[in-house]
């Protein structure tokens, strides 16, 4: 069996897919622990980026559904791949904000049917500063370390989403 098909069997597992989960739970727990714990507010970039965090979480879960199918799967793949895709533009403008004197963010801006900072403001209220970088580990800002994060997703899910056009066992 080549490494490709190994990747496939691996997808067709809800281990991989909980993997996934956890990851979300995992970055979600820091940024929970940055806020409450930290004192970081967190702005309008990192309540977006958070929301595609959350977005993955939900992909992993419908993955891990039922993983041998191949609709579930292709869209827990497919979705993946498209929050992952928008964090990682999100947090491209995040650092652009952050190293440009001239960017700012704008206000919060949720839809009226899921109006999430006012259900879950502990969570999604946005009252930080954009160009603020407030923390730094590895001379990286969060925003320049959810861009490895996010680019590392996708580098991730296209190597995935190629070992589906792998031969089975």
């Amino acid at each position: 069996m080549n490494i490709f098909s190994s990747i496939k069997a691996f997808s067709q597992s809800r281990l991989s897919w909980a993997l996934l989960l956890l990851f979300v739970v995992f970055f979600t727990g820091c940024a929970v622990v940055f806020q409450h714990v930290m004192n970081l507010a967190p702005c309008v970039m990192c309540v977006y980026e958070r929301i595609a965090m959350l977005g993955i979480g939900a992909f992993a879960i419908v993955g891990a559904i039922n993983p041998n199918s191949t609709i579930l799967r292709w869209i827990g793949l497919v979705g993946w791949a498209g929050c992952s895709y928008k964090g990682l533009m999100l947090s491209l403008e995040h650092v652009h904000y952050q190293t440009s004197i001239f960017a700012t963010c704008e206000a919060l801006t949720l839809p009226s049917w899921a109006p999430l900072n006012v259900w879950f403001p502990q969570f999604f209220e946005a009252p930080g500063d954009c160009s603020e970088i407030a923390w730094e580990f590895l001379t990286l800002s969060m925003p320049q370390w959810l861009v490895v994060i996010f680019a590392g997703n996708l580098l991730a899910i296209g190597v995935i989403a190629l070992s589906q056009f792998a031969k089975g066992k």
